[in-house]
């Protein structure tokens, strides 16, 4: 436990994988005096009550927010601005409110109409977490030795960035700060494209007859156990992802159907010494990333 409290109240606003394991981290360490969670689902209130992380669970947002200096949204990027705007007017002054979102210029946009002056907003996107979503699915070591990302405006309060950055480090990740555009088009091949990629894949599969779609499924080797992993993400995260990230997905897709393209010429020609050599560009890149600890 930390001596010293980072934030008396916390309100998580979306308690899914990302906000349910830093509540348990801000529980275990001590970071805040009380822990508020917020859910519109009946259902996920129940479970949230049952891990007994958290201190009091609403089922208003407004009411969840009220004397909390620090709010944490977990909901779909896409739901960002009507959920905001249903407790805006109870935020009080100077509070600091931050998300996890996989974008982060949308976010900025949306929220910029929404917020009263006197609120501190940090964007911020901890690059971490599973394809399982829920409550139940956190974890209190889901955040350690990876990456948060913050994303900061020329408006953002130098104060409420450290704050923010303290309590990710807390969760034991590196912060690093990065701009919005810049981080929106990275995200995208690193994150977004993967997953486009695997849905189609194994959407390709689903659209397959029934007896060779059972075959696939029985004899799946890994690389396509991998694919399903990834294919079975929250749908309505990355259904928003890949609208509010529309400029930076297409981009970087339209590189991969062009590399895509010359990858299929070198395999009808034979081309030897060209897949070679991609495949040699390929290790070299998986080598960096295991000598980075992002494996």
């Amino acid at each position: 436990m930390t001596s010293v409290k980072l934030f008396k109240t916390i309100a998580f606003i979306g308690f899914g994988l990302i906000n349910s394991s830093l509540a348990r981290v801000v529980k275990t360490k001590g970071l805040a005096e009380k822990i508020h969670a917020y859910s519109r689902s009946e259902a996920t209130r129940a479970k949230i009550k049952k891990l007994n992380i958290v201190d009091n669970i609403y089922d208003n947002s407004a009411e969840a927010v009220k004397g909390a200096d620090l709010v944490i949204l977990g909901i779909p990027v896409g739901a960002t601005r009507d959920t905001v705007s249903t407790f805006a007017s109870s935020l009080s002054p100077g509070t600091i409110i931050t998300d996890v979102g996989s974008v982060k210029q949308s976010v900025i946009d949306k929220l910029s109409s929404v917020l009263p002056e006197n609120i501190n907003f940090v964007p911020a996107h901890p690059i971490a977490g599973t394809e399982k979503s829920g409550p139940e699915a956190g974890f209190e070591t889901l955040f350690e030795g990876h990456w948060c990302v913050i994303t900061p405006t020329k408006n953002t309060d130098k104060e409420a960035i450290k704050k923010v950055t303290k309590i990710w480090e807390s969760a034991g990740m590196q912060v690093a700060e990065m701009d919005a555009q810049y981080h929106d088009l990275v995200l995208a091949i690193t994150s977004h494209i993967p997953h486009l990629v695997a849905y189609s894949i194994v959407g390709t599969v689903a659209e397959l007859e029934d007896h060779l779609k059972t075959e696939v499924i029985k004899y799946a080797a890994g690389g396509f156990r991998d694919f399903t992993r990834i294919a079975g993400s929250d749908p309505v995260m990355w259904r928003d992802i890949f609208i509010d990230n529309k400029e930076a997905v297409l981009e970087m897709l339209g590189r991969f159907i062009e590399d895509l393209t010359a990858l299929q010429k070198s395999i009808r020609w034979e081309d030897k010494e060209a897949l070679e050599s991609l495949f040699n560009k390929t290790r070299l890149i998986r080598k960096g990333v295991v000598a980075l600890k992002q494996d």
